[in-house]
């Protein structure tokens, strides 16, 4: 059924320490300690990083492109539309798929807007993302 181990043996299999620098004895650490805005979360050959890779497929990318454009959405806060976010795409692509993969991407803020709610009963909030975030 379960299986006693001893400290030692638990220890052996607990996998190494994911990303943290400082270590400290008490709360607070003495060295600063590496956050995932600092850099990448996961090396380029890691699970997340090829889930990332088959994502961003020229595939994946049209279908995406062709629910946005169907969706008639609204410019977000670059003020781009969906035919302005092609042409712009066309050129700025290759950067911005190597700064996705790299983890160096940083997307735009999302445009807040407020809409009528369904029953009448006021507003809510909607995020209104950029095409290319």
């Amino acid at each position: 059924m379960f299986e006693i181990v001893s400290m030692q043996q638990a220890l052996r299999q607990k996998p190494a320490r994911a990303g943290r620098a400082g270590e400290a004895d008490g709360e607070a650490g003495r060295e600063p300690v590496c956050d995932e805005a600092c850099g990448p979360r996961c090396e380029l050959e890691s699970t997340g990083s090829a889930l990332l890779a088959a994502a961003l497929t020229r595939e994946n990318l049209t279908q995406a492109f062709r629910r946005v454009r169907r969706n008639k959405g609204a410019a977000g806060v670059d003020g781009l539309d969906i035919d302005q976010t092609a042409r712009y795409l066309v050129s700025a692509w290759p950067v911005i798929r190597e700064q996705l993969l790299k983890g160096t991407y940083r997307p735009s803020p999302v445009r807040r807007v407020t809409i009528p709610k369904p029953d009448g009963g006021g507003e809510r909030e909607l995020g209104i993302p950029t095409v290319i975030s």
